[in-house]
C-alpha cells in the first residue's frame, strides 16, 4: 500500500487512506489521524492505525463479523468506529471511541 504525499498533510479529523491485501503491506509508519484497511473491497478484514496518545502503539482491530470481537466501520461521511477502542498495555491504557472522524477520550483513559 503506497500512501501519496497528500495523505501526510495535517488532517484534523480521522479519515481512511487506503486498503491493502494484507497486514504486511501497510506501512510501518502512518499519517497523523489516518487508517489503514486491510482486506478485500467491500469486505474489509481488519482496522489498522497508531494510537491517538501519540505513543507509538499501532492498534489492529479486527473488522471480520464472522469473529468475536470485531468492529464496524463507517466512513461514508466521516470516519465512525464502534464499539470503543480499549488499548491496555503494561504502562497505560488508552480507551477512546472514535466518531464522526473526531476521538473522544472515556474517563478511564491514562491519556
Amino acid at each position: 500500500m503506497k500512501v501519496s504525499l497528500w495523505e501526510w498533510l495535517p488532517f484534523w479529523r480521522w479519515r481512511v487512506i487506503g486498503q491493502a491485501g494484507s497486514a504486511d503491506e501497510v506501512p510501518d509508519r502512518l499519517p497523523r489521524n489516518a487508517v489503514a484497511l486491510v482486506g478485500e473491497a467491500g469486505r474489509t478484514k481488519w482496522i489498522i492505525f497508531d494510537c491517538p496518545c501519540r505513543t507509538g502503539h499501532r492498534i489492529m482491530l479486527n473488522a471480520d463479523p464472522a469473529r468475536r470481537p470485531h468492529w464496524t466501520l463507517n466512513h461514508v461521511q466521516r470516519l465512525t468506529i464502534s464499539p470503543s477502542i480499549d488499548y491496555r498495555g503494561s504502562e497505560r491504557r488508552c480507551h477512546y471511541f472514535i466518531r464522526s472522524g473526531r476521538v473522544e477520550w472515556a474517563g478511564d483513559s491514562d491519556r
